[in-house]
């Protein structure tokens, strides 16, 4: 499987087989190589919709300069708690964030999230996040902001009155909720739309069917919240209903 950094022949593959409607796992497989580093290069270059080869291959190519000479070879990364393999944590990062990205996030909301999703302690400062993201604190303020705004990341002021963001297992559970909420909001103004349309016209016959469709939605994503919600409090390989004090 051939490494390093793709060529420019490479990148037009890509965009060819985008055009074609084809998932990153295929156009990985044509170039031989792993499906994150497509997902990686397509999303850092303007998603699946806007990705143009010459445009990627200049901005790598901006990246890579900015970033200076390679490490000399034989050079070994910093080492990691619990013996990661650095190199592939870096990747999986990158992986990461790709996903996030194209599930709808910000790329700084989507770093930010991965940041703390691959953090042990599952919390960092902002000044802690603006390090490792080499970031300014702005960034790290407004990419909080949003993902404090859908329950993604929550803040505490630690033992030296300094916030910290954290992330953890009911926040799944809390940004599902939200996401019903949101809908519940958009029900209600579909059938406000209703009534100022006109029941028996076709326009309020289409924002009802949007809002009944909406409100079954919402109401069994709760539903399936609710009864999933004991994973999350269960220990990984732990049947959902075994009691805490089991085995």
């Amino acid at each position: 499987m051939p490494g390093g950094r793709l060529t420019q022949q490479e990148r037009q593959q890509i965009a060819l087989g985008l055009a074609d409607s084809l998932p990153y796992a295929e156009i990985a497989r044509r170039l031989d190589r792993p499906t994150s580093t497509v997902t990686r290069e397509v999303m850092r270059n303007g998603g699946p919709t806007a990705y143009r080869a010459d445009l990627a291959h200049r901005a790598t190519e901006r990246r890579a300069h900015r970033r200076g000479p390679a490490a000399p070879r034989g050079t070994r990364p910093a080492p990691q708690p619990h013996g990661r393999d650095a190199e592939a944590l870096i990747e999986y990062e990158e992986s990461l964030t790709a996903v996030l990205m194209a599930s709808g996030l910000p790329k700084m909301g989507a770093r930010v999230l991965t940041c703390l999703f691959t953090t042990d302690a599952g919390s960092l400062t902002a000044a802690r996040l603006a390090e490792r993201l080499q970031v300014s604190p702005a960034s790290v303020s407004k990419a909080i902001a949003f993902l404090e705004s859908q329950s993604l990341v929550r803040r505490e002021r630690d033992e030296r009155r300094r916030d910290r963001y954290i992330v953890d297992d009911e926040l799944f559970y809390q940004a599902t909720i939200a996401s019903a909420r949101a809908n519940d909001r958009l029900v209600e103004t579909a059938r406000q739309g209703v009534a100022v349309l006109g029941a028996h016209t076709p326009a309020a016959a289409r924002l009802e069917n949007i809002a009944r469709f909406l409100d079954f939605i919402s109401e069994s994503i709760v539903r399936a919240a609710e009864q999933a919600r004991e994973v999350l409090r269960t220990a990984p390989g732990t049947p959902p209903g075994t009691p805490p004090d089991e085995p």
